[in-house]
């Protein structure tokens, strides 16, 4: 891939520019006025009222003059742009998350992670006999390197685990009804009652924590989310290195 489809370009345009839930015409010239000029690159609208039918035709206008690099850096940024409506439309959010899953990977730059890298490594070397779950956890992992920190990376969370555990014991139980199971696991291969106990209420406590955010729809703070995401790398490491022991 070279190049961000020009489907995408568009649909980042209706949503970037759309009459409710986007940028105003005049906060779009400001944007991309800025941009033009970081880059060094002239743009075919740059003051406002436009010479086009609508802002979202003059958006995606200026959006094609730009490098791809440049135009996944200017569609992130306009995702999170401060005069956006607030609170911002679930169809930001999702071009937002769209375009990191899609795109990242050729034409974004990682931001700088404190997660416990080595202990992401090792989950990743050890998921790859359970492809539903890894492609949940790389997803999760995709998101937090780009600063995603969204209700929607929590979820992806939990869903890896709960694709592992399901694989691990061959049900199709949800992860609360897992955690009997998970104790049962756990003593069958070696570990100590306290330790499946400890296993098992940390496992309680992260359902609630997920079901929290669920229920009232709150956001998450990204220092959690850390947090999160390193409990659920240990968890499903101990768990599949006990599955392969087993």
């Amino acid at each position: 891939m070279d190049q961000i489809p020009n489907t995408f370009l568009s649909k980042a345009s209706d949503v970037l520019g759309d009459t409710s839930n986007g940028l105003s015409g005049s906060n779009i010239v400001k944007a991309f006025t800025d941009y033009a000029f970081d880059y060094d690159i002239e743009i075919p609208h740059s003051s406002y009222p436009f010479d086009s039918p609508n802002k979202r035709s003059a958006l995606l206008d200026n959006l094609r003059r730009f490098e791809p690099e440049q135009q996944y850096k200017i569609i992130r940024e306009l995702c999170d742009h401060a005069k956006l409506p607030q609170p911002v439309s679930d169809d930001v959010n999702n071009l937002k998350i769209q375009l990191i899953a899609r795109y990242a990977s050729v034409f974004g730059t990682n931001t700088d992670t404190t997660l416990n890298q080595p202990l992401v490594e090792e989950v990743k070397s050890f998921i790859t006999d359970f492809p539903d779950s890894e492609a949940v956890y790389l997803s999760a992992l995709t998101k937090f390197n780009n600063g995603v920190f969204e209700r929607n990376l929590v979820d992806d969370l939990r869903l890896s685990l709960e694709l592992l555990l399901k694989s691990v014991f061959g049900n199709g139980k949800s992860l609360e009804n897992q955690i009997p199971d998970i104790g049962k696991f756990i003593s069958s291969n070696g570990g100590s009652k306290h330790f499946s106990n400890m296993f098992r209420t940390l496992v309680d406590y992260y359902t609630k924590y997920q079901n929290a955010f669920v229920k009232h729809n709150d956001a998450v703070i990204e220092e959690e989310v850390e947090f999160i995401f390193e409990m659920t790398s240990s968890f499903m490491k101990h768990l599949i290195k006990m599955h392969h022991k087993g």
